[in-house]
């Protein structure tokens, strides 16, 4: 069976997409059978929308993502988190919060896409930032089927 050191992470990002919130399922799987710690990052930005925001309000954008991130985690796991969770609420980009949590993870959890304001059909910004420049091997986890057949995810980097 494959161990990992004890200081090191498994780490997931997280912005409330189905596809984050599948991958947050099969990082609380993996991270105990790894003996890792999970690692759970969601990030907020000034909406790029009205940058007149950006003096005003930035603990509001944090607390309101930090409700996100408390979504998430219940829609993932119900009220039982995994053991040895720990969560970060990043200001920050989300590929390049991910990005520099991979240089200290053991592995890297990420979903196919997310929430981005452009539609795609492969990989998502993120998720394609991740697997090219992590600096620790990426797991892409897809949406669940529509009959809820599961899908086995595919790693990169390995």
């Amino acid at each position: 069976m494959v161990r990992i050191e004890a200081d090191h992470e498994v780490v997931v990002g997280v912005d409330g997409s189905e596809e984050s919130i599948e991958a947050l399922r099969y990082a609380g799987t993996l991270a105990p059978f790894l003996n890792a710690t999970l690692h759970v990052i969601t990030t907020w930005d000034y909406p790029a929308a009205d940058p007149l925001l950006m003096p005003f309000g930035s603990g509001e954008f944090a607390d309101v993502t930090r409700r996100d991130l408390n979504r998430a985690l219940v829609a993932a796991y119900g009220y039982e988190t995994p053991p040895r969770l720990r969560t970060t609420v990043v200001f920050a980009r989300p590929a390049r919060a991910l990005l520099e949590a991979s240089r200290h993870a053991a592995l890297l959890i990420v979903g196919r896409r997310g929430n981005g304001r452009v539609p795609v059909r492969g990989l998502g910004s993120v998720s394609s930032a991740c697997v090219s420049r992590a600096q620790c091997p990426v797991l892409v986890v897809p949406r669940r089927l529509a009959d809820g057949e599961e899908v086995v995810p595919r790693t990169a980097k390995l």
